[in-house]
């Protein structure tokens, strides 16, 4: 669960972190009659996503006069297609520095991660890209449920080096460093991200920015913490504003889909490369798919073959839900093979065949973008799954020529996915060649 702004940082408040004066949140330009409102004051869309201040998220206004106008033209504006409903009134603070700091759980190991930075208020990835050395970073292995004193001002003391004038802060700012892990500890949280924390002209520390994102399997331990800033602790509220189109559209539809792909819409492939979009029959295979079409491309392909998305497709879809999945993938920019399989249980292969002809059949009569499917079916249903296929291929071989299902066991599907991408090399450059 990832919390808004202004409900971040009246978590942070409760362990000794300070933040600008919170003045409202209002959902129209309206409410600012009735506002005391003591000029400048920073006007902050709440959006659960990044770059708020790069789309015009974020404005500071001088008088009430700059306040409605920049409130009209927030709640006109969308932010990485989402559009803004409400809006965070705060005190506007005297800058003279600025700093990151953030606490994370590293996905691959769950160990704990300490990063800060003196070049904060900016994006922190174009710091690491560009000046790696301006940051300082801290693995945890042993989860420790306080951060140590020697360990914040290791961390403070890089600071200073990077910036002097944060000398006279520097106890403050391993202090902020405790405060900030305590909250990640004791709300069980995935992320806490303080970008920037600011160095005010008066030498006060005061977290500008606040991000938060909690773990979703603690959230009934943190029922208490949630309530006190106005959550329902039920609430199914995720990070949907961080997602991509085609994830945004998967969960409109209703099953799990994640892209792997970093920036999906906008994506450049790699000529080289061939992009295979995974309908697997369930999450554990879908798992398992991802990892087997990476060991087929190291070991017979040179490396050059990249599964794009996590598919959860078990579970019984319905025939519309089937061709959904297939519709989705064959509308990603970046997919040039799919692969699927169907371990009919409590799916049905016979359901399942259905929905993929059924889509194949509805993107050839509206000339929609055709791609190539590989994939195997056994187990519930199959006997009337083999039937259907068989007769929709006399009926119509046209939209169904490049359908390659293997009905039953007699191949293993490591070697259905090597006779798949073997295929979609083959056809991507016959398409690259304009060939038919």
């Amino acid at each position: 669960m990832k919390l808004y702004e202004y409900e971040a940082k009246q978590i942070f408040e409760k362990f000794g972190l300070a933040v600008p004066k919170q003045i409202a949140t209002i959902e129209n330009v309206s409410e600012l009659e009735d506002l005391p409102l003591n000029f400048p004051i920073m006007i902050k869309a709440m959006v659960l996503i990044g770059g708020r201040g790069k789309a015009g998220g974020i404005k500071k206004a001088n008088n009430i006069e700059e306040a409605k106008k920049i409130v009209n033209e927030m709640f006109g504006l969308t932010i990485h297609g989402y559009p803004i409903k409400k809006l965070l009134l705060e005190e506007a603070v005297d800058v003279a520095n600025e700093i990151y700091l953030s606490i994370t759980t590293d996905p691959a190991t769950f160990d704990l991660v300490i990063v800060t930075s003196a070049s904060g208020g900016v994006d922190i990835e174009e710091v690491a890209k560009n000046k790696p050395e301006n940051i300082w970073k801290k693995t945890l292995r042993d989860n420790p449920k306080f951060l140590s004193s020697d360990i914040s001002n290791e961390a403070a003391d890089f600071l200073v080096e990077k910036n002097p004038d944060l000398n006279v802060v520097k106890e403050k700012l391993s202090n902020a460093m405790i405060s900030l892990f305590s909250a990640y500890q004791q709300s069980e949280a995935k992320i806490c991200e303080i970008n920037p924390l600011i160095v005010t002209t008066d030498n006060q520390l005061i977290a500008a920015d606040a991000k938060f994102v909690l773990d979703d399997n603690s959230l009934y331990r943190q029922a208490p913490l949630l309530k006190s800033v106005g959550i329902d602790p039920k609430s199914k509220r995720h990070d949907v504003s961080e997602q991509t189109k085609y994830e945004a559209q998967a969960y409109g539809i209703g099953f799990p889909f994640l892209d792997l792909l970093e920036n999906p819409e906008s994506f450049q492939k790699d000529h080289d490369k061939l992009y295979v979009g995974l309908v697997p029959g369930g999450a554990g295979y879908g798992i398992f798919s991802i990892d087997e079409v990476v060991n087929i491309g190291n070991r017979y392909f040179d490396g050059k073959v990249v599964p794009i998305n996590f598919m959860d497709s078990g579970g019984g879809p319905s025939l519309s839900d089937v061709a959904d999945m297939f519709h989705l993938l064959m509308d990603h920019p970046a997919t040039d093979l799919i692969i699927t399989s169907r371990f009919g249980g409590i799916s049905s292969c016979d359901i399942f065949i259905q929905g993929l002809i059924m889509s194949l059949r509805d993107r050839y009569i509206s000339k929609r973008r055709m791609i190539p499917v590989f994939g195997r079916m056994v187990g519930t249903d199959l006997a009337a799954a083999r039937a259907f296929l068989e007769k929709a291929k006399r009926e119509s071989p046209d939209p169904l020529k490049d359908l390659h299902i293997v009905v039953g066991n007699q191949k293993i599907m490591a070697d259905v996915i090597k006779d798949g991408i073997e295929y979609g090399f083959k056809n991507k450059k016959h398409l690259e060649k304009g060939e038919n």
